[in-house]
């Protein structure tokens, strides 16, 4: 059986600095995880980076590079982003400790992403609206911001420290979800629910959807249905 471990993925966007690599892949080995994706990284593989991976230079050499956000993301069923950033349209916002049981519950059977943004500014805006949920590591008001390895460690050690019998259904990828998400909105505007030339609302509105839905994932159950659903309505508007 394939241990949930396995299933996740701890994915650095854009990381700046080779020692914040290597020391990730050393946090990451120290807790029993083993994969390590990386989005459009500086160099990495030189002295520095293998210095702070210390005994996991062997993690460090098989990390999974990506040319984009997109492709990073595209075949894992539960995104989720980390931030100390807060606010209502940044959707459902965890408490690492929180977060750790859906995490863990999520990974039994699918495949889920960790984001860690940029050293410097963190997720871009448009990548944590395709996060289903976002983990807060709590810290003192006057010094909020982690390093990106610390975070990266903080992370995987809780998650080390718990395991849980549930296990979620087996879901669908994050292609499948923003092919149901260009079909709701479709509908949506054939229903006449999102207001004509208001396009404040109309990105609000999919914003919210795109949360609600993605911090639970989709079996292909419910896939179809919400892909029936829209049929149906697109046949009663279209045929009467």
């Amino acid at each position: 059986m394939k241990n949930w471990r396995d299933n996740i993925s701890f994915v650095l966007v854009e990381p700046k600095e080779a020692g914040n690599i290597g020391a990730s892949a050393r946090a990451l080995k120290n807790m029993g995880f083993k994969n390590l994706e990386l989005i459009n990284p500086q160099k990495f593989l030189n002295d520095e980076g293998k210095g702070m991976a210390c005994n996991a230079v062997d993690l460090l050499e098989k990390a999974i590079i990506h040319s984009s956000f997109k492709e990073a993301i595209k075949n894992k069923s539960i995104i989720i982003g980390t931030t100390r950033r807060l606010g209502k349209r940044r959707g459902l916002i965890l408490p690492l400790k929180d977060a750790v049981k859906r995490v863990i519950t999520a990974a039994k059977k699918n495949k889920v992403a960790i984001l860690f943004g940029r050293e410097d500014k963190g997720l871009s805006n448009k990548e944590v609206e395709e996060c289903g949920l976002l983990i807060t590591i709590p810290s003192d008001p006057l010094s909020p911001s982690l390093n990106l390895s610390q975070s990266v460690l903080l992370v995987a050690y809780e998650l080390s420290q718990k395991t849980y019998k549930a296990g979620a259904p087996e879901l669908v990828g994050h292609e499948d979800m923003e092919a149901i998400y260009r079909r709701i909105h479709s509908t949506l505007k054939l229903l006449e629910y999102i207001p004509r030339g208001n396009r404040d609302i109309e990105i609000r509105i999919m914003r919210n959807l795109k949360h609600l839905i993605g911090r639970a994932g989709l079996t292909d159950w419910e896939l179809r249905m919400l892909h029936g659903i829209c049929s149906q309505v697109e046949k009663r508007i279209y045929f009467g």
